[in-house]
C-alpha cells in the first residue's frame, strides 16, 4: 500500500505513451523490435504553477518526462522491463522538483504483461553518493 504522502500529493501524469524499441531477453525481440506502452506519474508540488499559470513553475512534461521515456525506450536494448522502468525512474527523479515517480511499462501484444515500479527520491542515490557508498573505506579520502 502507498504512503499517505503519495496518495494525496500533487503529480504530473503522462499515460498511454507508446514507443517502438528493441528490448527483451529473446534474440527476435532485439532484432524485430516491438511496441511498448508506458504510464508515468511524477509527484511534485504544483501549487506555484497552479497559482501563476507559468511553465517556469513546473516541470515541462513534454520536453522532460516524455523525452526521457522516449530516449530510454527507443535507445539501448535492455533484457527486462524492470530495467527499463528503473532507468526511466532514476532519470526522472534527477529533477530536484520531483519527489517520487511511478513508472509502468508493458508489452501490449503479450496479454497482461508489464511492470510497475515506484521510486522515491530518498531511496535514489546520485552518482556521487553511489560511488561514495560503494567504494571500500580504505580508498576514501579522509
Amino acid at each position: 500500500m502507498e504512503s499517505d504522502a503519495l496518495t494525496w500529493g500533487d503529480k504530473l501524469m503522462l499515460w498511454g505513451l507508446s514507443f517502438h524499441g528493441f528490448h527483451g531477453a529473446k534474440p527476435e525481440e532485439r532484432t524485430l523490435g516491438q511496441k511498448f506502452f508506458i504510464d508515468i506519474d511524477a509527484w511534485m508540488d504544483l501549487k506555484a504553477a497552479g497559482k501563476s499559470d507559468h511553465l517556469s513553475d513546473t516541470v515541462c512534461y513534454t520536453e522532460e518526462i516524455y523525452d526521457i521515456a522516449k530516449e530510454v525506450l527507443e535507445g539501448s536494448p535492455h533484457n527486462l522491463l524492470e530495467s527499463l522502468a528503473q532507468k526511466i525512474a532514476i532519470t526522472i527523479t534527477n529533477h530536484k522538483e520531483i519527489s517520487a515517480v511511478r513508472v509502468k511499462v508493458g508489452k501490449p501484444h503479450v496479454y497482461c504483461l508489464g511492470v510497475e515500479i515506484l521510486r522515491r527520491r530518498s531511496f535514489i542515490f546520485t552518482a556521487a553518493e553511489f560511488l561514495y557508498f560503494h567504494v571500500p573505506l580504505e580508498t576514501k579520502a579522509t
